[in-house]
């Protein structure tokens, strides 16, 4: 029998999430069925739709299962396999257990990584979810113009990072919000976003959208929500486009706590477009993207940050640290070495 460490999903949290929330274990893994694979982890992803997973309340995305592993996005090699789609040796992309190794039954879901396109952590992050969710926003919701304002909150993270630099293709004086200067530096100097505001340290949202983008918004790329998604509605122009991605803000609060938006009459009085989207009804747009996105890479027009925390061990607290805003980048686990 093969062994391996797995995070399990210990209690439900009642607010914020913390580490007793959450627990490892050692357990042994099933014999292999007839189209099964077995793999090795090597990069995980953590993201913050996983916040919603951890209830019981109902979601987009299943809820975690109490006393069993989480499961995450991740790359890994197969170690052993009954499909005849898949060898030992493949590397992948796919569904996995928080564990060192795991069973993928029938191989669902799974697809092997062309890893001549890029380092293996961008396939959870600009090549993966993020960054089709980014491309999807973009190309469906935003549909950016030449010439107009396009403002990305959470600039710097999975999603944002190519959201902006959409705009900056398309065009567009792009501006957002960031955490840190560090993240401002990166966002401004490295991604080419033309102004970016310090959202920690500025807590008057709408006055510093007004002076990062003097001619209001004409495209709103939202991951924060709650006060920064008010903010915006405020600022934009007539009949500006909004992204609904994500509202992390939120995630951790429930009930009263939750910040209710006071100015939604902007949606008819500037004729807004607010649309919502899961970026898992867009996968048959993957090869598509993936083309577009890679070609980018290749020839030096986007570029993107990885912060990689080491060890499955400290998957959980990375976790928690991306709810809080600490992560620099796509947040990725490693958790196994990289194939020969």
């Amino acid at each position: 029998m093969t062994t391996t460490r797995q995070v399990l999903l210990k209690s439900r949290p009642a607010g914020p999430a913390g580490p007793e929330n959450f627990a490892m274990r050692e357990a042994e893994l099933p014999a292999l069925a007839e189209g099964d694979i077995q793999a090795r982890a090597i990069y995980m992803s953590v993201d913050p739709y996983m916040r919603g997973r951890l209830d019981a309340e109902k979601s987009y995305a299943a809820n975690f299962q109490l006393g069993e592993p989480m499961i995450a996005r991740c790359v890994g090699q197969v170690t052993e396999s009954r499909n005849p789609k898949f060898q030992a040796g493949d590397v992948v992309v796919g569904m996995m257990d928080w564990a060192d190794i795991s069973v993928v039954r029938g191989g669902k879901g799974l697809a092997r990584v062309d890893e001549a396109l890029a380092p293996l952590p961008y396939f959870l992050g600009l090549l993966g979810m993020p960054g089709l969710t980014a491309w999807v926003g973009i190309r469906e919701i935003g549909k950016p113009k030449e010439g107009e304002t396009l403002f990305v909150s959470a600039a710097s993270g999975a999603v944002g990072q190519l959201a902006g630099q959409m705009g900056k293709i398309a065009g567009c004086r792009v501006t957002g919000c960031a955490g840190t200067d560090a993240k401002i530096a990166y966002v401004t100097e490295e991604l080419g976003f033309d102004a970016v505001f310090n959202h920690r340290e500025e807590h008057d949202y709408l006055a510093a959208m007004q002076r990062v983008a003097p001619e209001g918004i004409d495209v709103n790329f939202e991951n924060v929500g709650g006060a920064m998604l008010e903010a915006a509605l405020e600022h934009a122009n007539d009949y500006a486009r909004f992204i609904q991605c994500g509202a992390i803000s939120q995630y951790n609060l429930k009930g009263d706590a939750r910040y209710g938006v006071r100015n939604l009459e902007h949606l008819h009085r500037k004729r807004i477009t607010m649309r919502g989207f899961i970026v898992t009804d867009h996968w048959q747009r993957m090869g598509e993207f993936e083309e577009e996105v890679a070609g980018w890479l290749r020839d030096g027009r986007i570029k993107y940050k990885i912060d990689i925390t080491d060890g499955l061990e400290n998957a959980t607290e990375a976790f928690l640290g991306l709810l809080a805003g600490e992560n620099f980048g796509k947040q990725v686990i490693r958790i196994g070495a990289d194939p020969d």
